[in-house]
């Protein structure tokens, strides 16, 4: 019996690989950035796609609240600030 894998890319990178299994396929990551899909099973390869999508744009909204919120003066000096007043 020969075993179902293929390598997992998204964003043109691999972040791991698929492994066919009873009931789908299971997910083993091989970037930090996905590990909490380590694991596990998807019924469908368009799922693991579908899964990785929302895991990214989770990330991406993290970063942009991470992100000082009054614009340009945020990344001005403090001693410039003063002086443009």
């Amino acid at each position: 019996m020969s075993t179902q894998r293929f390598a997992v890319e998204f964003d043109r990178r691999t972040v791991g690989i698929a492994v066919r299994v009873p009931g789908g396929f299971m997910f083993f990551a091989s970037v930090d950035a996905f590990a909490e899909l380590d694991g596990r099973l998807f019924r469908r390869a368009r799922a693991i796609e579908r899964h990785l999508k929302q895991v990214a744009q989770r990330a991406r909204r993290a970063r942009l609240q991470d992100r000082p919120t009054n614009g340009l003066a945020a990344l001005i000096p403090p001693p410039l600030q003063e002086s443009m007043q």
